[in-house]
């Protein structure tokens, strides 16, 4: 297979996709809004002292301990 017949599957292929980036008969709105329960963050008081997972590193900032870890 050639270049140009790629580049003709790969636009023939975005021609059927429709504008809002869906699957051809898929609405664009039909998953559900409400985010997962692991995406949900704790408000805690920033630190610069030690890390709440591990004591014996500076915190860094990176959100582990305000998440449920995944």
């Amino acid at each position: 297979m050639d270049e140009d017949a790629i580049r003709s599957i790969v636009r023939e292929t975005l021609a059927r996709i429709d504008p809002s980036g869906g699957a051809p008969g898929i609405a664009a709105h039909s998953l559900p809004a409400q985010p997962h329960a692991s995406h949900y963050r704790y408000v805690l008081t920033p630190t610069d002292g030690p890390c709440l997972i591990e004591p014996t590193v500076r915190c860094n900032h990176c959100g582990y301990c305000e998440s449920h870890g995944h």
